[in-house]
């Protein structure tokens, strides 16, 4: 499976400028503008991956040291993506490039909001998770980022606190979790859960062009939007 060379033959470094389009640019040697357009598949995933391993690179970096557990935890990831060997050293060669540059890791995940539904920020937001415990601690700067990022990642603020219990801990954060508020109607809050789970269906993964081992990830954003909608219709008595 060739994820990157066939992103970047459709064109997407030309297409999409600032932080990730330099990553783009500095692993194939090419400089790239900011012209708009929509994305295909292929260049949806090379986007997804140049933004992951450029984050994961600032955030094994945050604690002042890039460990071997890091590392181990970041191949791990290209191996369940089932990377080809040329596209696994292009992963490398980008997490490398950022981990020495000078554009923060909240300049990666700002642009990327802007051009990546809901699903992918979040799920890159998890993963982040898995590199800062890596090494069986999270460092107060990994922490300050896990708290932070999700501002510029365009998520809500709760997923910090989500993260570190595993579950929704308050009825206030379960409305969130659905993107719902209390004054709406019991007929709102389902439509709207309904579309959330569905955006975790498995064909929609797929389509995503994202591998098998993301329905992982899918199945647990499943459980937490179950879990929220019967917390809020049992509030509610409904």
């Amino acid at each position: 499976m060739s994820w990157l060379g066939a992103g970047v033959g459709a064109g997407v470094g030309m297409a999409i400028g600032g932080p990730i389009g330099a990553g783009i640019g500095a692993w194939i040697g090419s400089s790239f503008g900011n012209n708009k357009q929509q994305f295909s598949v292929q260049e949806s995933q090379t986007i997804f991956f140049v933004a992951l391993c450029s984050m994961f690179a600032k955030m094994a970096k945050a604690d002042g040291v890039i460990c071997e557990r890091e590392v181990k935890t970041v191949l791990g990831f290209f191996d369940q993506m089932n990377l080809d060997s040329e596209d696994k050293s292009a992963a490398v060669k980008i997490f490398n490039n950022a981990r020495l540059d000078d554009v923060s890791i909240y300049d990666y995940a700002a642009q990327y909001s802007r051009i990546a539904d809901v699903e992918m920020r979040e799920m890159v937001y998890r993963m982040l998770w898995d590199v800062a415990n890596a090494d069986g601690r999270v460092h107060p700067n990994e922490d300050a980022i896990l708290k932070e990022i999700p501002l510029h990642l365009g998520i809500p603020a709760s997923r910090y606190t989500e993260a570190q219990t595993g579950s929704v801990s308050s009825l206030d954060e379960s409305y969130e979790v659905l993107g719902c508020t209390g004054e709406e109607s019991d007929q709102e809050i389902r439509k709207k859960y309904r579309r959330a789970v569905s955006e975790y269906h498995p064909d929609k993964i797929q389509s995503k062009g994202l591998p098998k081992g993301f329905l992982d990830f899918a199945n647990e954003q499943t459980k937490k939007l179950n879990k929220a909608y019967e917390e809020v219709m049992t509030h509610r008595g409904s």
